[in-house]
């Protein structure tokens, strides 16, 4: 019986080719979009699940307020760890964990042969100071050293399976043991113990551990402010594992207890304030309020987001599915009636028609299979790094594809299956199977379905538009600085100070004599920048003391001119070594009490330990995105590592001039790599989320219209075929292709308008909260609803002349001559 149900249905995709492809099609595009996000989602959720005793593990961050503006930090003062094992009880394992500084790797330099000539190993990542506890709780596999011994003592190095393979290839494990590694070119440590890699997803990356006994005996312990509790700095984190039986809320209370003692300045008011908390290890990767340096987040809203979208293109396709089988009804009615004259039940017909839905769902669901590479490959910048195309041959995605298959087979097949077991042979048999109510019934459902599709489409063409314009707005709105043909890099970090100064001297001077460099400048981070350095400047006027949390900016006198940033009132900052002097900008000055924001032109600032003098007041700009206010900036004349070049607007020249800056770097940098980006570029990097989001959008969008396009193909061919008659009729009777065109078509762009009042106050709703994280925004005009509303009417013309103008072409005499 049941080989029989897929002869027949077999025999039926043979006799409907056409329709059977637009269903596969159809389909296919909503189950791949499920598995590519179900392999997102499933890689995402998988994170840190391998760590033993995980709901004990948590991630000790900081909660504070600096006058009234609230912050959130993974980072923590250096000398917290040392004493959570002293003085708190109920913690089983601490574990701090230091990174190198500025960009958290090192250059590596081990011995294999001779040891006049090294094997260098420029900016290696994932290299972490920690102590053993942090091995013990990833549950490390030790291939050769002692995990009791080998981060006890200073100058200990314990690598990873793979970093062992890659410093010493060919050389047995336990012959690692003992070699030296030296990092940075002045620390030095010896290799106790190898590791086995982990095959995880966690947030704990480092695959390369030095002992934190070493941090005591170098520059490390004055570097990382090991005995400072006021300060932090992002490479600085702590992880602790609680011993069972132990509240969260005790420990909490413990930890602030030790900040109450050792940091009597961090809880002077209700505005200025700050906390320690525990972080639940499940919340780390989800959670971008306490992100660590370096560290990779994923959004829950996004996942959700994420599965909302796969659910609608999911639905789309069973709604094209049903709009497409019950519109091909009629050509079946004939057949339907006879097996049930025959002997065929309801139920036997059902599960012939969910037969041929499962055998479809089927096709769809290998074709998707085979179009995962090819989407995981077009997605890449949506796709999490490791995740690859070998999670589909996993148990969790073949569970999940057939219970993909079982679900979408009954969704999309159990209606049209009822429908046409439904029909009543002795009307089907007398051309009546389509005057009953129940078929009017039928009508109105695919109607809705219709309705339903392009709610969805239209509120994916109104949300793409208005986020592209809120992007648009952000990337071309003048953020108070120049962006175009500024170009950044860094000079290597180096212990030396005078070495430090004499190379960027000699730099600064070579980039300032190239014909192709209009302006340069040294010193500090660009006005805008993903990161933030803030400080705590106070300022005093009689008994007016105001404190705040100022952005910081420092570098050279060309640094403005570079950047083209305008002072509204006083003059640039000099060089000058005999008074110390400042500027900031309006919103500070308004900050400190100033209406006219040039009245604070001499006053001074305390900014750290010394007092600086005003001489000019900047115009705002944004130092961040377009999510958040201008925050109060503080600049100061200084040096540093950071160069500005400002190039020439002849674009042509670009490439030759930055070729001379390489050279330039490279004669007084020889063993590093020259990196540089462009500002514009950072700045578009502020908005790569939204991006993102936009062309997950305009995919999302394209995909919908087309499906809902196939429906509704679908259902003017249902209608163009029951009507047949009644249009060879209108033809004899005088009417046009274009009356009769006009008559057909009425009711489905009727549909569609419907559609778009519903979706339009849908998506303003939704495109306003989504705006709302912006502080700055574009408008969401009228004529974006109205172009979007017209253009899928346009969409919907074009879809239904296909057949509607077919219909109506056809010659009257063959529909009629069976009357």
């Amino acid at each position: 019986m049941y080989k029989n149900y897929f002869i027949v249905a077999l025999r039926n995709f043979q006799r409907n080719k056409i329709f059977s492809a637009i269903n596969v099609l159809g389909l296919s595009i909503g189950i791949s979009t499920a598995l590519v996000i179900f392999l997102i989602v499933y890689y995402e959720m998988s994170y840190d699940r391998g760590i033993k005793d995980g709901d004990r593990v948590y991630r000790v961050v900081m909660d504070m307020k600096f006058n009234g503006d609230e912050g959130h930090s993974a980072a923590l003062p250096a000398p917290l760890g040392g004493a959570i094992e002293n003085e708190v009880t109920g913690v089983e394992k601490t574990i701090p964990m230091f990174t190198f500084q500025r960009e958290g790797d090192a250059k590596v330099s081990v011995v294999r042969n001779d040891p006049s000539t090294p094997l260098i190993f420029k900016k290696q990542p994932n290299i972490v100071f920690t102590n053993g506890q942090y091995l013990q709780l990833r549950s490390y596999e030790w291939l050769a050293g002692s995990p009791q011994k080998a981060l006890q003592q200073p100058f200990s190095t314990v690598l990873s399976e793979s970093k062992a393979a890659q410093y010493f290839p060919g050389v047995e494990f336990t012959d690692v043991v003992g070699k030296q590694i030296t990092y940075n070119d002045d620390l030095t440590t010896t290799v106790t113990g190898v590791v086995k890699d982990l095959h995880e997803n966690s947030t704990f990356v480092a695959d390369e551990f030095i002992s934190l006994a070493t941090i005591a005996k170098t520059q490390l312990q004055k570097n990382f402010m090991m005995n400072v509790w006021n300060d932090w700095m992002g490479y600085s984190t702590l992880w602790v594992q609680l011993s069972k039986g132990t509240g969260v809320a005790a420990t909490e209370m413990q930890l602030n207890k030790l900040l109450r003692k050792y940091n009597k300045d961090a809880n002077k008011d209700a505005a200025n304030s700050m906390l320690f908390k525990l972080q639940p290890l499940s919340d780390v990767h989800f959670n971008g309020l306490y992100q660590g340096f370096q560290q990779r987040v994923a959004h829950r809203s996004t996942m959700y987001g994420l599965l909302a979208i796969a659910a609608f293109l999911l639905l789309l396709g069973c709604i094209n599915f049903i709009n497409l089988t019950t519109a091909q009804a009629s050509r079946r009615a004939k057949e339907i009636g006879i097996r049930k004259t025959m002997g065929s039940s309801k139920r036997q017909l059902i599960f012939q028609f969910l037969s041929e839905t499962f055998l479809i769902t089927l096709a769809a669901t290998m074709l998707s299979v085979v179009l995962t590479p090819l989407l995981l490959r077009m997605f890449a910048d949506f796709i999490p790094p490791g995740l690859q195309a070998n999670m589909l041959y996993t148990a969790g995605a073949g569970l999940f594809l057939i219970s993909l298959i079982v679900l979408v087979s009954f969704l999309s097949g159990l209606y049209p299956a009822l429908v046409l077991s439904g029909y009543k042979p002795v009307l089907v048999l007398k051309n009546q199977a389509y005057t009953s109510s129940s078929q009017t019934r039928s009508v109105w459902v695919r109607k809705t379905l219709t309705v339903s599709q392009f709610v969805i489409a239209q509120f994916f063409v109104i949300a793409t538009v208005i986020v592209s314009k809120q992007i648009s707005y952000s990337l071309n709105s003048d953020m108070g600085f120049r962006k175009d043909a500024v170009l950044n890099f860094n000079t290597p970090w180096m212990r030396n100070d005078t070495l430090a100064k004499v190379g960027i001297a000699v730099l600064m001077n070579k980039l300032k004599a190239m014909p192709g460099v209009q302006l340069a400048s040294q010193g500090f981070l660009s006005p805008a920048t993903e990161g933030a350095a803030f400080g705590n400047i106070k300022y005093v006027d009689g008994k007016k003391e105001v404190k705040s949390n100022v952005q910081v900016r420092w570098g050279d006198e060309n640094y403005l001119k570079v950047y083209q940033v305008k002072l509204v009132a006083g003059r640039n900052v000099t060089p000058n070594d005999s008074t110390k002097e400042c500027l900031i900008n309006e919103e500070y000055a308004k900050e400190i009490g100033f209406i006219k924001p040039g009245d604070a032109v001499g006053r001074q600032i305390e900014w750290g330990k010394d007092k600086y003098t005003i001489t000019g007041i900047m115009h705002d700009f944004h130092e961040h995105s377009m999510h958040g206010l201008i925050d109060p900036i503080a600049f100061k004349h200084g040096g540093g590592d950071f160069i500005h070049v400002a190039l020439q607007p002849q674009t042509a020249e670009w490439k030759n001039t930055i070729s001379s800056i390489e050279k330039a770097y490279k004669s007084i940098y020889p063993d590093d790599d020259f990196s540089y980006t462009f500002f514009d570029e950072t700045i578009a990097k502020f908005y790569t989320e939204e991006q993102n989001t936009a062309r997950l959008l305009s995919w999302s969008t394209g995909l919908t219209v087309l499906i809902s396009c196939l429906g509704l193909f679908g259902l003017v061919i249902y209608t163009t075929e029951t009507r047949i008659k009644e249009i060879g009729i209108r033809k004899i009777l005088g009417a046009s292709v274009t009356n009769i065109v006009s008559i057909l078509s009425k009711d489905f762009v009727a549909l569609v308008l419907l559609a778009f009042v519903i979706a339009a106050p849908v998506a303003w709703w939704a495109s306003h909260k989504w705006l709302e994280s912006f502080a700055y925004k574009t408008a969401i005009s009228w004529w974006i609803f109205a172009v979007c509303g017209f253009a899928m009417i346009a969409v919907a013309t074009i879809t239904l002349s296909m057949q509607t103008i077919k219909a109506a072409s056809a010659n009257p005499v063959k529909s009629l001559r069976t009357e």
